[in-house]
């Protein structure tokens, strides 16, 4: 072993007397990496500890697993070495391959398509000339990104193409396509949701949203307040934002009820040339809160068992039912609470358990949720958690 050792690795070379240390360099492909493995005193392999450089350690990201399985399955350092060798050529290859210098015609034809499509739309190009940013702007005046990856055999391959839009973006290419082309494309798409974005910005203006925190360009749930530890979740669909979204009561059973009976009684009522916050206002006979009328922090009130708002993206929507207490809780904590009661009791997917502010016994509040034409209750399910 030893012999072999040596002979393949001569820049490799023990530190002791016992050759349980080894420091030194190994080569691969006319390149030396430097390199030091430990063996503990019976020479096992699988407790050895190895320790690389830093362009050793970049080639090697990636294959920690295998590298691992390796050290337990080799049956003596010299064979090890020689596999550790086998990995670093397929990520020399891999790494040749990853900056390969692209063709002449590839610049010249980007170029010439820029040039066409105008540099002012530009935002960013990567170095290798193979990721762009275009900006866009919609016929509302929103700013939007398309990001392009280009493929090496472009134009002859299709690009990856991605946005902050609610649906897919869905790009024809052919090999006589051009960046041109595709930017039009995007703004075609832009201006097929220019109703769907009208209605979230004045939803987003007008209202206090509780969720999600800082809504992007895809975003179609709006968490609305309504009032101290009431709000409803709005899901618009993007093709058609006027007409009656999903929606979701949230708050204790005292405070939802009649604003449930009122979106039953009066849904007949919604008119699709309205405005979806108009619609909302007349079928559920209230005025929302605003930023003209009030201030956002009188709606996050923190959960009663962290003593936090938000509890990584969640924000407190867990109610308790007696309106004497109304105190919100995260629906993660509510659950740990509950579950961790000696008098807790669980039916089904319900569990109850005493409130931990005002002790009186309490189940996961149900989510009245209501979809178009129909009308179901759904009791939140703790056992997903």
């Amino acid at each position: 072993m030893e012999i072999t050792l040596i002979k393949d690795n001569p820049l490799l070379l023990p530190l002791n007397k016992e050759k349980t240390d080894f420091d030194g360099f190994i080569t691969v492909q006319g390149r030396d990496f430097r390199m030091r493995i430990s063996l503990p005193p019976d020479k096992q392999l699988k407790r050895a500890k190895l320790y690389c450089c830093w362009q050793l350690k970049h080639l090697l990201r990636g294959y920690e697993d295998i590298i691992k399985q390796r050290l337990q399955q080799s049956d003596c350092l010299a064979s090890f070495i020689l596999e550790l060798k086998t990995i670093l050529e397929v990520g020399l290859k891999s790494l040749r391959d990853c900056h390969s210098i692209l063709r002449p015609q590839y610049y010249t034809q980007l170029i010439s398509e820029m040039e066409t499509l105008g540099w002012d739309k530009m935002l960013f190009i990567d170095v290798e000339f193979q990721t762009l940013k275009l900006k866009a702007e919609d016929s509302a005046g929103r700013q939007h990104v398309l990001t392009i990856k280009l493929k090496p055999k472009h134009p002859f391959e299709a690009p990856e193409c991605s946005a902050d839009l609610p649906v897919p973006l869905a790009i024809t290419w052919t090999p006589q396509s051009t960046l041109e082309q595709l930017h039009c494309q995007f703004l075609l798409v832009l201006d097929s949701l220019t109703d769907f974005w009208d209605v979230l910005d004045e939803i987003d203006t007008k209202t206090w949203i509780l969720e999600p925190e800082k809504p992007s360009r895809a975003d179609t749930m709006r968490r609305i307040a309504i009032g101290n530890n009431v709000s409803i979740k709005v899901e618009v669909d993007p093709r058609h934002p006027k007409m009656l979204p999903e929606c979701c009561l949230l708050g204790a059973e005292h405070a939802v009820t009649p604003l449930r009976n009122k979106l039953n009684a009066n849904m007949h009522m919604w008119n699709p040339d309205s405005s979806v916050l108009h619609n909302l206002r007349d079928v559920l006979e209230i005025e929302f809160p605003s930023p003209a009328t009030h201030e956002k922090s009188s709606f996050n009130v923190e959960c009663g068992i962290c003593y936090s708002y938000r509890l990584e993206a969640a924000i407190p929507d867990q109610v308790c039912n007696d309106p004497r207490c109304g105190q919100p809780f995260h629906q993660a904590c509510l659950y740990e609470w509950l579950r961790a009661l000696p008098s807790s009791r669980q039916s089904f997917s319900i569990v109850f358990g005493e409130c931990p502010y005002c002790s009186k016994v309490t189940a996961p509040p149900s989510l009245w949720y209501w979809r178009h034409e129909s009308f179901c209750i759904f009791i939140l399910k703790f056992s997903h958690f």
